[in-house]
């Protein structure tokens, strides 16, 4: 047990001095990066914004009920069922039919071999329907706006990740909350209100002609100077045509301008619709406002374009970031917000330094005391300890909390926990054993149950609180299940070893413990 060969010390040795190059990685300058790797520090550490985002999932389902209009008078009239009344509402649609057992014999006949949207969404249970004599109510089942919401949140979660990312914020934090709800955690974040405004944008743009006269089909819009426009109602092309748009100026009046290219189909479109419209003006429309209205000079085939306005570069830049990053299915709204000072991040760290170090001085002493030559080894191990839990926190780029350091003044104390059990063990095998390489061999020997039991309990307390946990609950249960096992290595492995070198040079005399 004491014994270790030399493939055994090198590997072992190894394994230390690789995880704890990492751990020195962190006291790298941001200049002089040797490998970009380092431990991030959460929003309770460094300051930053935490937003709480409610998806608003109403309009998404006015819209898929709006798209049901179609389909289901296309069948109604394939069937000769005559219908009146027709009303849409916001959640629901209602109609009149004139022959009620045809049209339930339509919608509920099992042999039916039409096929249909109606017929298959009513069997897949996403829709109801109500019959009350001749009036006839279509809506969403729960089941079907529970998968509306969860499509809408899923999807959002995704464009919110791209649009911050796409800000430069390092380590953000976003998960989903509930069935409508999504947070969202910026550590560092200098400029909250940005944020809030790029994620409070659907972005949903728009391409649409503006007329000269107040005709049927058309809106009123005004535009971002104030000027009014009366706007078709018909969508020449949409935002999700476009693959890429980046923020420019505008060579002749230096002012900042948004590039855009546009896929196959959407080249396509906005060819045919600027050839067919050379002379008019074309309003580019974000969620419901004109943000530009420029004149067709000519038509514009390339597949790219212009939108000029009356922008900062940041709007610019704002800007081109939400079309690139593609529109929200659903509008989002803080429900809550919380800013974090770095000044309050300054002090967390702090206090949890001093709680370390003091933890640990207190530890340092006490084994020392305890048990003099090998309370050492106990406290050179713990040091490593420490040192490779950071560094394989570095390998992973977690990001540190209070709570994760609470984790790692844990990991102290079990590290120290599992030598005194070792230590206290081998004493008992002293007194009967006459060999003191045997008491030790099968002091560890004896231990070793103990001490996995332990660590092993801990270790299944801290996977259930990573993965029914979040946020800094995550954060602790994160530091303390890599503690146990670094733990584990330490007290097995390095100071098995340390321990064993004095034991096989003393093994005629006598050890202090």
């Amino acid at each position: 047990m004491l014994n270790f060969s030399k493939i055994n010390i090198i590997i072992i040795y190894l394994i230390f001095l690789f995880i704890s190059f990492f751990s020195i990685l962190n006291l790298q300058n941001e200049e002089s990066l040797f490998i970009n790797k380092k431990v991030n520090l959460g929003l309770d550490l460094q300051g930053g914004s935490y937003l709480l985002l409610e998806i608003n999932s109403d309009p998404l389902v006015k819209e898929k009920i709006q798209s049901k209009v179609i389909p289901l008078k296309k069948l109604l009239k394939e069937n000769n069922i005559n219908y009146s009344n027709f009303k849409i509402d916001e959640k629901k649609l209602s109609f009149d039919v004139s022959d009620p057992e045809k049209f339930e014999l339509l919608f509920f006949s099992k042999n039916d071999n039409l096929v249909n949207p109606y017929i298959d969404n009513y069997n897949s249970h996403e829709l109801t329907l109500e019959k009350t004599n001749d009036t006839i109510n279509i809506s969403f089942s729960k089941y079907g706006l529970l998968n509306i919401n969860n499509s809408a949140l899923k999807q959002s979660i995704e464009i919110v990740r791209r649009r911050i990312d796409d800000v430069g914020t390092k380590e953000p934090t976003i998960l989903q909350r509930g069935e409508k709800r999504i947070l969202v955690e910026l550590p560092g974040l200098k400029d909250p209100e940005r944020i809030k405004n790029l994620l409070g944008k659907t972005a949903q743009l728009n391409f649409r002609l503006v007329s000269d006269n107040n005709e049927f089909g058309t809106e009123k819009l005004v535009s971002e100077i104030g000027e009014s426009l009366n706007v078709s109602k018909r969508i020449i092309m949409s935002g999700d045509n476009l693959v890429e748009a980046q923020p420019n100026v505008n060579n002749q009046t230096n002012g900042p301008t948004v590039s855009f290219s546009l896929d196959r189909l959407g080249a396509q479109k906005f060819g045919r619709a600027t050839s067919d419209n050379v002379g008019k003006r074309l309003a580019i429309i974000l969620d419901g406002k004109v943000i530009s209205a420029p004149t067709i000079n000519e038509p514009i085939t390339s597949g790219s374009g212009i939108i000029s306005g009356n922008f900062t570069f940041q709007e610019a830049t704002d800007l081109a970031l939400l079309l690139r990053s593609g529109a929200l299915p659903t509008p989002l709204e803080v429900v809550e917000e919380r800013t974090v000072g770095p000044d309050l991040g300054e002090d967390s760290i702090k206090s949890g330094v001093i709680s370390l170090i003091v933890g640990f001085a207190l530890v340092i002493l006490f084994m020392l005391y305890k048990y003099k030559i090998f309370g050492l080894i106990a406290n050179l191990t713990l040091i490593a300890n420490l040192t490779m839990l950071i560094g394989v926190l570095t390998i992973l780029e977690a990001t540190l909390t209070l709570p994760g350091i609470a984790g790692i003044i844990l990991t102290v104390g079990m590290a120290v926990d599992a030598n005194v059990l070792i230590f206290e063990r081998i004493k008992e095998e002293l007194k009967t054993e006459k060999s003191i390489i045997h008491a030790f061999h099968i002091g560890y020997t004896k231990a070793k149950v103990t001490v996995l039991d332990a660590n092993i309990t801990t270790l299944i307390a801290a996977v259930i609180l990573f993965a029914f946990g979040s946020g800094p609950v995550k954060g602790f249960a994160i530091t303390l299940g890599i503690g146990i096992v670094t733990t584990l290595f330490s007290a097995y492995f390095l100071a098995r070893h340390l321990t064993s070198l004095i034991v096989l040079n003393k093994k005629e005399g006598r050890v202090n413990l």
